[in-house]
């Protein structure tokens, strides 16, 4: 797996920074979620200063009316306290889940906008796991902490102010020990961070290998490769199990620490607590209040380390999350691009190069000028160019070399979206959403009737065959087209791009996997439609393409020959011989 791009690690603070940029369109509601936190924290404080009243009551002064009242008083409380507490997580919670929503529309949106470079450089599991498993990280963080941290710090610091206005010398205890408490957060942090993200990336790869090998199920079992495949999953996961055991081993040993060290300060403060009430320097009320809050400390610092560890979990998937968004698509609009409005197919190359690695070209130095409705063919051996000839037409990459034209426009000065809408393509390698036949055929024009659809689908021969399903165009055709033949795959593709009816036509092997006589038929079809359009045509089967009006002959990336059929023909050179070993 390649990686999108390569950062220096950014700090801790600086990913908090960012995940909290998506906070701000509801900054309002969040101030309101914080009132509400702050009210019931402030609440939760005073709630032990009740029972030290009630329990002086009762053993300082034996007042039976003074215990009922405080006891009403303090039922009254706590059932508003949680009012309060139910008003501000559930808000904070919703929040946190808009925030992760966002997040997530943001990375899918993003992924649009790069370009095949970065699709053919990345495993698809790599980005369907930022896509879930990263975002599903950050939002566990974001949700499930942020309202638990606003109400520690309330409790932590308030709790420390009371308990110094109990008894300082007994807050003498907790001020000790709470400096190594930090800077072994500080240290256990920073491990958990690193092996966190490191849990992501091994995550990453188990969904990678996953999701590439039950796609290739029919490669994988006409290999027998299932035992293979089992191991190397199996591998991984426990790459992954390894990973994560050290993470929850730092994690637990932090806690651990911290608790035993917090229990031992609990029996000193009862101990001293004791010393102090025997000494009459403190009520046993004082006692019991000081108790409580020293609960709520060491609460909230056993809250806050989790906390920290989840914050520091959710940093490391967004080091991820952010990488991909800091990827900038190598194909971009130029600044005040121009929509393409309409379009007549007339097309150049001028001295157009490419190459997908540095020093490696693929295509040199091509001069061509296809003229509108013009049926151009393009052939060659294996590896010529052809396929990348047809890519730079639509912008999938861009020449390292000269400039495309199309009806005298520089490709690069015209928006994406607005050129590719009057380009049609269809490729060997067809692709179908695992949807119904007649959604599939419409993604070709989403306002398309019914009609328009079976109309598409007769000129393109697939109407018979789809009318034989028991539920016609409402057929689930599965994952990719599983349920639907070769033939059949290519012929709902071609459908599709004759129902987008674009002026210039891209076909790359479109008839590939049709029979003979299906092929025939679709082959009228596209010569009919060729009349109304400039096509281009790639072809390895050359009896497909004899009536075109040129045929390009590729070689070694470069303009070897053209003319049509019987001028190459008469050359007795590259195409003549790929002819003539086709037809023995």
């Amino acid at each position: 797996m390649t990686p999108p791009r390569k950062h220096n690690t950014p700090s801790f603070f600086s990913m908090l920074k960012r995940i909290a940029a998506f906070v701000v369109p509801y900054k309002w509601w969040l101030m309101l979620a914080l009132v509400l936190s702050l009210v019931s924290s402030l609440v939760w404080l005073a709630v032990p200063l009740g029972i030290r009243e009630l329990l002086d009551a009762v053993f300082e002064t034996a007042d039976r009316n003074r215990l009922d009242t405080l006891t009403l008083f303090l039922g009254v409380l706590v059932l508003f306290q949680s009012t309060m507490s139910f008003s501000g997580s559930y808000l904070l919670e919703w929040i946190g889940e808009r925030i992760v929503n966002n997040l997530r529309i943001k990375v899918y949106e993003h992924l649009h906008r790069l370009d095949l470079a970065f699709f053919s450089n990345t495993r698809l599991g790599e980005i369907t796991s930022r896509l879930t498993n990263d975002v599903t990280a950050i939002r566990n963080a974001v949700t499930q902490n942020v309202s638990e941290m606003i109400t520690m710090s309330i409790s932590l610091f308030g709790s420390f102010a009371l308990m110094l206005y109990l008894n300082w010398r007994l807050t003498l205890f907790i001020v000790i020990i709470l400096p190594p408490v930090v800077l072994l957060s500080k240290y256990y942090g920073a491990k958990i961070r690193i092996l966190s993200k490191g849990v992501q990336d091994r995550l990453a790869d188990t969904t990678a290998i996953a999701e590439e090998t039950l796609s290739s199920a029919r490669e994988v079992k006409s290999f027998a490769r299932e035992s293979y495949e089992k191991q190397r999953y199996n591998h991984l996961v426990e790459n992954l199990f390894e990973t994560s055991r050290r993470k929850l081993l730092f994690s637990n040993l932090f806690w651990s620490i911290v608790s035993t060290v917090f229990m031992y300060i609990l029996v000193a403060v009862f101990w001293y607590g004791g010393v102090e009430v025997l000494s009459d320097r403190l009520t046993a009320g004082d006692l019991v209040a000081f108790i409580f809050y020293m609960f709520n400390i060491t609460r909230s610092v056993g809250g806050f380390t989790r906390i920290y560890s989840a914050l520091h979990s959710a940093t490391g998937a967004s080091e991820r999350i952010f990488e991909l968004l800091d990827t900038e698509p190598g194909i971009l609009d130029w600044p005040g691009a121009a929509e393409l409005t309409e379009s007549y197919g007339d097309i150049r190359f001028e001295n157009v190069g490419f190459s997908y690695e540095k020093g490696q070209p693929i295509l040199k130095e091509i001069n061509l000028h296809l003229k509108p409705g013009e049926r151009i063919a393009i052939v060659g051996v294996s590896g010529a160019g052809k396929t990348t000839f047809i890519n730079l037409i639509p912008r999938f990459f861009d020449p390292v070399e000269g400039r495309i034209l199309i009806d005298g426009k520089d490709i690069r000065e015209l928006t994406q979206v607005s050129l590719r809408r009057h380009i049609g393509l269809v490729s060997q390698d067809v692709h179908l959403f695992g949807s119904s036949i007649s959604e599939n055929i419409r993604y070709g024009k989403l306002d398309a009737t019914d009609e328009e659809i079976m109309a598409a689908s007769k000129a393109a021969y697939a109407d018979e065959f789809i009318r034989n399903f028991p539920k016609k165009y409402e057929t689930q055709i599965g994952e990719r087209g599983v349920k639907l033949s070769g033939g059949q795959r290519q012929r709902l593709a071609i459908a599709r791009v004759i129902l987008k009816n674009p002026p210039i036509l891209l076909l790359d092997e479109a008839t590939s996997a049709l029979d003979s006589e299906s092929e025939g038929y679709i082959q009228e079809t596209l010569a009919h439609l060729a009349s109304k359009r400039t096509t281009i045509t790639v072809a390895h089967r050359l009896s497909t393409i004899l009536d075109s009006d040129r045929i390009i002959v590729l070689d070694k990336g470069q303009v070897a020959e053209y003319g049509n059929h019987y001028e190459l023909m008469s050359m007795e050179g590259i195409y003549a011989n790929l002819y003539k070993l086709q037809v023995k």
